[in-house]
This record gives structure tokens, sequence and C-alpha cells, in this order.
């Protein structure tokens, strides 16, 4: 089995590319939405959240992801501090998922905005980053997330410069253009890393 990982940043367009790959034949690993579930009650990271940020940040009895973001995404110090929360059991579960389909034919992509900064990408056979420019990303994130250019500014900060990520990539899917030229990108990209797969 072989592990690719997909990467970007905030508005690039990986989770449109993640579909497409599903699409081509790929088993999907998507570290956000497994981030998310470690916010509901019954996740292992609930209490200790609440714990570390108070009931502040709780909605009816429910950690608000609104509120959370607001909190962390003005102070790197407490970003830190969910990040060292949440991240562990995120990697244990894409871990897991990884294991579980090793004797499995499929390829698996492993859907990760911080891949390189949690060092994810030294488990996987390939990397794949999905770029687009900048004022597409604020378009495309103002539109997904309803929050304001300036919050997309400092998320986008945040994280490592997409052009590091680039410079890191074995492929690079241009996203600034239709959704047929990503998905003829997509295509080429799926028949490459099958042909390695089969040369070895």
């Amino acid at each position: 089995m072989y592990v690719i990982g997909l990467t970007g940043s905030l508005g690039t367009g990986k989770s449109t590319v993640a579909s497409m790959l599903k699409i081509c034949g790929a088993n999907v690993l998507d570290a956000d939405a497994i981030a998310r579930r470690q916010l509901y009650r019954n996740s292992p990271c609930f209490a200790e959240v609440v714990r570390v940020f108070g009931e502040c940040v709780l909605t009816r009895q429910r950690i608000d992801r609104k509120k959370m973001a607001a909190i962390v995404f003005n102070d790197r110090t407490k970003l830190r501090k969910l990040e060292k929360i949440i991240h562990p059991v995120v990697r244990k579960v894409i871990m897991e998922g990884i294991e579980r389909n090793k004797n499995v034919k499929k390829i698996t992509v492993v859907d990760v905005p911080l891949l390189f900064e949690s060092g994810l990408n030294k488990r996987m056979d390939y990397v794949i980053v999905v770029k687009a420019k900048r004022n597409l990303q604020i378009q495309r994130a103002e539109k997904k997330l309803g929050i304001s250019k300036e919050q997309i500014l400092k998320r986008i900060k945040i994280q490592m410069p997409l052009s590091t990520k680039i410079r890191r990539a074995d492929f690079i899917i241009d996203n600034n253009g239709s959704l047929n030229q990503t998905r003829k990108k997509v295509d080429e990209i799926w028949r490459l890393i099958n042909g390695k797969i089969s040369a070895n």
C-alpha cells in the first residue's frame, strides 16, 4: 500500500482535490474532520479542552468552534495549547487508519493542512501540494468559513509558507483555474503515481 500526503494552505482547494482523488479510487483520511470530532462531547479531548480554556468555549454544553477559533487564532500560545491536546489524537487516528488499510490495494491519501509542520510528511511515500493565488485563497475561505479577510490572512500567516511547501512537494496541483483543469491535473498525477507504483 502507498500513502500519499495531501496539503496546501487555507483556501487552496485541498478538499476539492481530495474528493477528486477519492473518485479516482483513493481511500482518503481527512485530518480536519478527525480534529473536528475531537471537540465532540464524547471525545477523549473534550474535558481537557474545557479544563484548559474554560466553559467560555461552550454553547449549550458543546464546544463552540467559532468561539474556539476566536480565541486560538488571536493568540499563538493558546493555539499551541489546543494543538498539544488535539494533534496527538489526530495523529494516532491517522496512523491507525493507515495501518487498517495496509493490506488493501487502494492508495491511501492523507489530507493534512499541517503535514510538514507535524512531521507526518516523513510517513508518506509521496506528497502533493495544492496551490492557488492569494486572492483566490481569500475568496474561497470567505465563502467557506464566513470570516473576514483579516482573519483569513491571520490564519494563513500562522501556517508554513505555501512557497516552502511547494519546494518540498513531489507533485504540485495548480488550482487557479476551472474544476475541469484541476481534475485533469489530478488525473495526470494519479496516473503518474500508479505508474511509479507499478514500476516498483
